[in-house]
């Protein structure tokens, strides 16, 4: 295999396979929004409660195939998902969003997890990125706001992972039934740089696009043709700074070059001997891409050899056939050895940045390689879109979904549009 051919081989995907899928199956034409959940054995759930996750997802998964393919198909279905968040979702009383609503549309779990306000931001400044839209970049920096005043902890540094509706403490904190009660965690800390890389990203290329002297209140609404203000652009860039310096300092582990799962507030490590492969090499892209959009060559420079351990960090998780198993845990010895969609997806990307900015050949057989394990075991290729997992002895989940509240068109058409915008530099 050569690097276009994988290119060209992705694009399909992400169009014909992927995209189409959520396109021709997910759209909610009469409750508004897009449905929540399609099982493994393909059958639809319109009374599905709609996740906050999947919808900020899908906002970035459209906004940018539309600011890289350039359908007009993609920029109406970001449309409404911008517009089903911001009428839905957003919390009018006391900012945020909700964590889910009922399938009409109702605020069904309405506590703050900084992890989806993290995804919103996200999709909200991909939106931004694609169309010059002011809302959209409004509504990212009321949510960046949000992060900022009620998650960060100014005592130890960091984020905690969840509040009350109001922003008031909250006992159960966990992301999901998976997860350990701990305040602070890698995953969520994950998911807030790569929105604030993405916003920063964003605010650069407005200013750089218009000029003048007015100066709002961050927050406040940007009126149009109005530069961003400077004051707003450094504070994104603080706050950026200051989480790639929590991951080098904080979450990495210096002895194993993984990164540790659960914290308690002042940086404990919690939850025991954690090791999660697809967060490793994920976190290993996600991290370089963050330093090199900031810019700063001191930053850089510190960062680099890390990305580069720990993406060899993870190699712990390959199989011969270029997959990547989940996670383990080194304590009681159980592996989680399911191939899931979202880890293969990620193990693509992290190699193949590797290869492009190290000239890592080994690296680009492995993306390679993975490429072929997705094409063979993990696209559907009957029914649109991606098998949840394969088991370790080959045979398929059927039981997890095929979209719904965590299975969204996020990695997967997030390979695939890095790839071709890589390949296209």
């Amino acid at each position: 295999m050569d690097i276009q051919l994988m290119k060209q081989e992705m694009q399909d995907v992400v169009e014909n396979n992927i995209l189409r899928f959520w396109l021709d199956k997910m759209v909610d034409d009469e409750h508004g929004g897009f449905y929540g959940r399609i099982d493994g054995s393909e059958v639809l759930h319109p009374e599905a409660e709609k996740g906050a996750i999947l919808n900020a997802r899908i906002l970035w998964s459209f906004s940018a195939a539309y600011r890289v393919l350039g359908n007009p198909e993609y920029l109406e279905a970001a449309t409404r998902a911008k517009d089903y968040i911001i009428d839905h979702f957003i919390d009018k009383e006391y900012g945020g969003v909700y964590w889910s609503l009922d399938y009409l549309g109702n605020p069904l779990d309405t506590k703050k997890q900084f992890y989806a306000i993290g995804f919103a931001i996200y999709g909200m400044s991909e939106y931004a990125r694609a169309t010059g839209d002011r809302e959209a970049l409004e509504c990212a920096l009321q949510l960046f706001d949000s992060i900022e005043e009620h998650a960060f902890d100014s005592e130890y540094n960091g984020y905690i992972e969840a509040c009350t509706r109001e922003w008031g403490k909250i006992a159960d904190m966990r992301l999901s039934e998976l997860d350990a009660n701990y305040p602070k965690s890698q995953n969520t800390h994950l998911h807030i740089i790569e929105p604030y890389a993405n916003l920063y990203r964003c605010l650069k290329e407005f200013q750089a696009s218009t000029s003048c002297d007015y100066v709002p209140v961050i927050g406040s609404v940007l009126p149009i043709d109005v530069a961003v203000p400077q004051e707003t652009l450094l504070r994104v860039e603080g706050a950026l700074r200051n989480i790639i310096g929590i991951f080098t300092d904080r979450i990495l582990n210096p002895e194993t070059h993984h990164l540790d799962l659960f914290f308690e507030m002042d940086w404990t490590r919690g939850a025991g001997h954690l090791e999660s492969y697809g967060h490793d090499i994920e976190c290993s892209w996600l991290m370089h891409e963050a330093a090199l959009v900031l810019g700063d060559v001191d930053v850089l420079a510190k960062v680099e050899p890390i990305v580069r351990e720990v993406a060899k960090a993870s190699e712990k998780g390959l199989r011969p056939d270029g997959s990547m198993i989940h996670e383990a845990n080194l304590d009681t010895g159980h592996v989680d050895d399911d191939l899931h969609w979202w880890v293969q997806a990620e193990n693509v990307v992290g190699w193949y940045n590797l290869y492009q900015h190290f000239g890592d050949e080994q690296a680009l057989e492995r993306a390679f390689l993975c490429w072929n394990y997705i094409k063979t075991q993990i696209i559907d290729w009957d029914n649109g879109e991606w098998h949840w997992s394969r088991h370790p002895d080959g045979s398929l989940n059927t039981v997890d979904d095929k979209a719904g509240f965590w299975k969204c068109p996020y990695h997967n058409s997030r390979m695939c549009l890095e790839i071709i915008e890589r390949t296209s530099e």
